[in-house]
């Protein structure tokens, strides 16, 4: 029997609906006139396990009639092996619905997935409160290069390639020592959520620093002391603040840390006994800690005291739209330091400070404040200041466990000879011209607000103990 043609197709009219077409080989269709215009369903009859059955093979036009044939002949290719299609086609329907379902209840899963921006919040919120700037600078840093790369991602999909690429863009910018940094924050953060199996499996886990920025290199910066005497004469040069002026040679006066000025209260200082009292919250190794103030170092706190408006710190903030009053920002004076260096950075002068962009340049090299506290320590041991009493001076813990258990005697006298030695030897160093044939300031700088009377002591302490 011929088979039929699409032309014959074509050509039915309504008067055939219902009519049975024959295609051969068990094939056939019934015409069906509809609204939308006349088509033919065409089934295969076969014999499977001794029972007559139907399988449908697509509608024209829907199908062509190619398309058809070419079902029938897949049916066929089945029966020929021992296999029903109608089965076959039930399955296929069944696998069908059941990868349709499995997708939905994945895509459901994820969607109750935490993504790595709301798991970063909750780190945030908990370990960083810890951290004394409360996470700050770390939130800057991946909402800047984090957090717009994987932020929305379900943290389970975060993988090192996604956070390898952040990483890549910071040192693209030649900020080698902040993706060092980040790099160690991230490997923080998912270290804390592998512990709450947030995920199994920590990308960063054996990525290290020499991966990303390189090693970091170890500061040796100190100020030799030639540079210690041009150092004051630097600094009135330099236009910079009165405050700044006095809290940087605080630091060299007391080997502190420059966010321990900064955050210094006036109620910390008790200018009777000449001490200065650390609490362990402005302390980077959260150790309290007790400073003996040389006459050197009392006359720039006397000074910074008496510039303070303020009742309660020592630095303290412009206060704007009404905000509570707090310390200056704790980057300010290493900003100020940094912007009259500009010979040793890669960036324009601010436009109010181009005439000072160098006016603290003391050498082949750039110094920063916490450089101050290095030499402070070397200018101790130059003087004879004995190791372990410079290490309590720095207030540097003891990584020794068994020693910092036992060894617990506070070198209090030892402490308070030597800040008075270190005071004394830069006296002597600031009293020197700072540059030959020119006559030379003593530090401090404002000597005739210094030579008024002293404020009153803040507060009495009946026994000191470091």
């Amino acid at each position: 029997m011929a088979g039929l043609t699409t032309r014959e197709l074509q050509t039915l009219t309504p008067a055939d609906d219902g009519r049975r077409l024959a295609d051969g080989h068990g094939v056939f269709g019934i015409v069906r006139a509809g609204a939308k215009g006349i088509s033919v369903q065409f089934s295969l009859r076969y014999r499977s396990a001794g029972a007559t059955r139907e399988i449908r093979l697509g509608t024209f036009p829907k199908l062509s009639l190619r398309e058809i044939r070419d079902a029938r002949d897949k049916a066929r290719a089945h029966i020929s092996s021992g296999e029903d299609p109608l089965k076959r086609k039930r399955i296929d329907r069944l696998k069908k619905e059941a990868q349709i379902d499995a997708e939905a209840l994945d895509l459901e899963r994820r969607l109750a997935l935490s993504t790595f921006r709301q798991r970063f919040e909750e780190w945030a919120d908990s370990a960083l409160q810890k951290r004394s700037d409360k996470g700050k600078d770390l939130r800057r840093a991946f909402e800047k290069d984090v957090l717009p790369v994987v932020g929305d991602m379900v943290l389970e999909d975060v993988r090192r390639s996604h956070l390898m690429s952040s990483l890549d863009a910071i040192l693209a910018r030649g900020a080698n020592r902040l993706a060092n940094r980040t790099l160690t924050d991230l490997k923080q953060f998912m270290k804390w959520c592998q512990v709450r199996e947030y995920i199994a499996v920590d990308p960063l886990r054996t990525v290290v620093k020499k991966d990303v920025g390189g090693t970091d290199g170890e500061r040796e910066r100190t100020l030799s002391n030639d540079e210690i005497r041009a150092l004051p004469r630097a600094l009135e040069a330099a236009n910079l603040l009165n405050t700044t002026r006095h809290a940087l040679l605080l630091i060299l006066a007391t080997n502190t840390r420059v966010g321990e000025v900064i955050k210094a209260r006036k109620q910390d200082f008790d200018l009777e006994q000449k001490i200065w009292r650390i609490p362990f919250a402005n302390a980077k190794n959260r150790d309290s800690h007790i400073v003996f103030l040389s006459d050197f170092a009392l006359q720039h706190v006397q000074a910074l005291i008496k510039l303070s408006e303020s009742d309660e710190w020592l630095l303290p903030a412009m206060r704007r739209n009404g905000n509570a009053e707090t310390h200056v920002d704790l980057k300010s004076i290493t900003k100020q330091v940094a912007d009259r260096q500009l010979m040793f950075y890669e960036r324009k002068p601010h436009a109010k400070r181009a005439a000072n962009e160098n006016a603290l340049v003391l050498g082949d090299e750039k110094w920063t404040p916490h450089d101050l506290r290095r030499t402070a320590a070397t200018l101790m041991q130059e003087i004879g200041v004995l190791p372990a009493v410079i290490d309590k001076c720095m207030n540097h813990r003891e990584q020794n466990r068994m020693k910092r258990v036992y060894q617990r005697y506070p070198y209090t006298d030892e402490k308070r000879e030597a800040w008075g030695l270190l005071g004394a030897r830069l006296e002597q160093l600031t009293a020197r011209p700072a540059y030959p044939g020119k006559p030379s300031r003593n530090v401090p700088m404002d000597n005739d607000m210094l030579e008024q009377p002293a404020p009153q002591p803040l507060g009495k302490s009946a026994a000191v103990t470091a």
